[in-house]
């Protein structure tokens, strides 16, 4: 499905994409800023969410291949994840079109503002912590439910995913920011490219608009992974919590107010 918007429009949303990959790559929430700078350049709701999944394919995936590059993710080890992950975001993306969200909508700040208050005065792994965990029967299981719930959460709704991701990393493996933050961006390109392809076979996606914002998404995302490479926690860990935060708000300024 294909709509017709001005130049100057769809280098307004190619602007807000690349600010949104630069802060996706580091801390998740950058739809937060795509979908309603679509939302009010016209797209419908469907268009805008299948548009944005397009979008948000092309971040993730730059920032998870950089993460990769930079022996911040090993796909071998996170195969469950993987896996489970892909079955998760297909039913919920399946699942969104019967269900009504409503209560979701208003579940979701109180969430998001405990994962922002556990990663400030939380224990969190020091910058040391870069092993990954023993490999047994229960790190499979949890890797197993990890990648399905959190899977399955973003294709039925999505703002957060990838503050879920980074924060239930370090509390379940007990990693540090760095490796978390590997895991989570590539996950989070798992279940996006899964959601995007029913997106597309539904016709939801408006391929002009999704390409141009996602060339700029893969320049934010490249810069913002970098970014993080190079400054390490002391980098990621407050801008995590500042976009946590305003996702908390915005969350629940939406749904309550």
């Amino acid at each position: 499905m294909e709509l017709a918007l001005s130049l100057e429009v769809i280098s307004a949303l190619a602007a807000v994409a690349f600010v949104a990959g630069f802060v996706d790559a580091i801390a998740g929430g950058g739809g937060l800023l795509t979908i309603p700078a679509l939302l009010t350049a016209g797209l419908p709701p469907h268009l805008a969410l299948g548009t944005n999944k397009l979008a948000a394919s092309f971040g993730s995936a730059t920032a998870g291949w950089t993460f990769y590059k930079k022996q911040l993710f090993t796909p071998a080890f996170w195969k469950r994840s993987v896996i489970g992950t892909f079955i998760g975001a297909a039913a919920g993306t399946l699942f969104v079109s019967v269900v009504s969200v409503d209560w979701l909508d208003k579940l979701l700040p109180l969430l998001i503002m405990g994962i922002a208050i556990y990663t400030l005065f939380g224990p969190n792994p020091k910058e040391e912590q870069n092993q990954l965990p023993k490999r047994d029967n229960k790190l499979f299981r949890t890797q197993w439910i990890q990648g399905l719930s959190i899977g399955f959460y973003d294709g039925f709704a999505g703002p957060g995913t990838g503050a879920f991701w980074t924060v239930s990393n370090m509390m379940l493996y007990r990693i540090n920011i760095m490796l978390s933050s590997g895991l989570a961006r590539s996950m989070n390109f798992v279940s996006n490219a899964t959601s995007l392809g029913f997106f597309i076979a539904l016709g939801h996606v408006n391929f002009g608009i999704g390409i141009a914002m996602g060339v700029a998404l893969m320049g934010g995302a490249w810069l913002g992974a970098h970014s993080a490479i190079r400054f390490g926690s002391r980098f990621i860990r407050p801008v995590f919590i500042t976009v946590v935060m305003i996702i908390a708000a915005k969350l629940a300024w939406n749904a309550w107010l």
